[in-house]
This record gives C-alpha cells, sequence and structure tokens, in this order.
C-alpha cells in the first residue's frame, strides 16, 4: 500500500536546501563561520565608537596599595572559586546580597571577579558586614562562626608579613593595564601599606587624598602589617565606595 499523505514525497522548496549544507562538511564549517563573524562584527563594531562602555561612577576609585595586596592574596588563595563578586538584577539575589553590582565598581579588577559559581556567598558587598574580628576568626577557623562551612583555614596569614616594596611594583604594573595610578601613587606605596594598617599615622590626610574612603586601622590585631590585615582591608571596602542612597542609574547608557 502506497503512502499518499501530501508530505510522504520528497522534501521540495527553499528550505529544503539546507540539506546541501548538511552533506558537505567544508560548506558547513565555512557558512558557520561567515554567520559568526558577521554576528560578531554587529556586536563589536559599534563599541569602537564609544568613549567609554563603562558608566562612571561617583565614589569609586583605584584600590590603596593594602587593599591591592589584599586582592592579590584573595586570588592567590583561590577565595574567587567559590565566592563571586557580582550580584545580578534578580529580586532574590539584590534581597539578600544588596544592590545590584555595577560594572564601574570592577573598572579597575585585573582580572575581575564576577560570576555566578557560589560555594559560599557573594562577597560583593561584604564590607562593613561584619567586624574585623569576625573575618580574623572566620579566616583562621571558619567554623568557629559559621558551623556548616566547608571553606578551609588561613591563619598562617596573621604571621606572613606584606611585601611593602613589592606592593609598589604590583601599583606600577596596574598602572601599565590603564588603572590611572600617578607617580606619587607609586612612590610612595610602600609607605601607604604600613600607614593605611596604622591608626596613629601622620599620613591619615595624604592617605585618605589619594584613596578617599580608604579604612585606616589595624585589621588583624596583631603588630606590623600580615596578609591577613592587607586581605581584610580588601574585604571591607568591597561594595563601599558608591552610595547607593544617592546614586541613580544613567538612562541614556
Amino acid at each position: 500500500m502506497s503512502d499518499t499523505t501530501p508530505n510522504s514525497g520528497p522534501a521540495k522548496g527553499f528550505l529544503a536546501r539546507h540539506a546541501i549544507l548538511e552533506r558537505s562538511p567544508t560548506l558547513l564549517l565555512v557558512s558557520s563561520l561567515l554567520v559568526v563573524s558577521i554576528g560578531g562584527i554587529v556586536e563589536i563594531a559599534p563599541l569602537f565608537w564609544l568613549e567609554n562602555t563603562i558608566e562612571e561612577v561617583e565614589g569609586v576609585r583605584p584600590y590603596s596599595p593594602l587593599e591591592l595586596a589584599g586582592r592579590d592574596i584573595y586570588i592567590r588563595e583561590g577565595c574567587y572559586v567559590c565566592h563571586s563578586q557580582m550580584i545580578r538584577p534578580m529580586r532574590d539575589e539584590v534581597e539578600r546580597y544588596g544592590h545590584y553590582s555595577l560594572a564601574a565598581e570592577s573598572m579597575y579588577d585585573h582580572p575581575h571577579q564576577w560570576g555566578s559559581k557560589r560555594t559560599g556567598p557573594d562577597l560583593a558587598r561584604v564590607g562593613g558586614k561584619y567586624s574585623d574580628d569576625w573575618h580574623v576568626d572566620h579566616l583562621v577557623r571558619p567554623q568557629s562562626v559559621v558551623p556548616e562551612s566547608i571553606m578551609p583555614g588561613y591563619a598562617y596569614l596573621l604571621d606572613t608579613r606584606v611585601n611593602a616594596e613589592y606592593t609598589a611594583d604590583l601599583v606600577a604594573t596596574h598602572r601599565f593595564v590603564g588603572v590611572p595610578y600617578t607617580d606619587e601613587m607609586i612612590e610612595v606605596a610602600a609607605s601607604d601599606v604600613i600607614a593605611q594598617a596604622d591608626p596613629d599615622t601622620d599620613a591619615y590626610d595624604d592617605l585618605l587624598e589619594r584613596y578617599p574612603g580608604a579604612q585606616i586601622r589595624n585589621f588583624d590585631g596583631q603588630p606590623g602589617v600580615s596578609e591577613m590585615d592587607a586581605l581584610i582591608a580588601y574585604m571591607q571596602m568591597l561594595g563601599t565606595t558608591v552610595d547607593f542612597s544617592t546614586f541613580t542609574p544613567d538612562a541614556s547608557r
């Protein structure tokens, strides 16, 4: 018995011509590259006519040398593997973590810490949420403050000193990739590392002039400037540079 349904015969028409691509791997590859190239050009080309793709926000500044050293420790120890720094504009995330993340808040990050993989909570707005003592206890023995935590301890950060001279080189390197550090900032970077961890420093006003809003105190409560000081200084400033009570997004962007 023959099949007499309308669609039983060989497919005909323009849409059937995709069979030509399916039977020729080379033609399919070339066609795919052509389509991807056109799509890429359409997306990327307009960016070359924009002076800046990131909306500048008042309050955002480069990291101080101590904060920058802390950020390097944060990356070195793999904190970014379990803790993202990106609050997405979704109700559940905003209610839990705070205002959604702005691109401008990461404009001086090399590399940025955005992402959605979270074994632990997002840290984009962790600054000021906990005391310095809490951070010390958490980093020394996480389970002492968060019993269900699977995070390892980092007690050795208390005993490891920050190399201030190395931090000066770190600041200079970040200027090389576009962060607007001045010659003066690089020249005094080593002394700024020590000054930010000393609440009795005479360089208080100069440090705040270079890095407005920088928090100056002995973060770990121990003599000297440890890697614990640097890491806590970095974490305590996360999400604190923008005043969201007065921030208004630029609708033209």
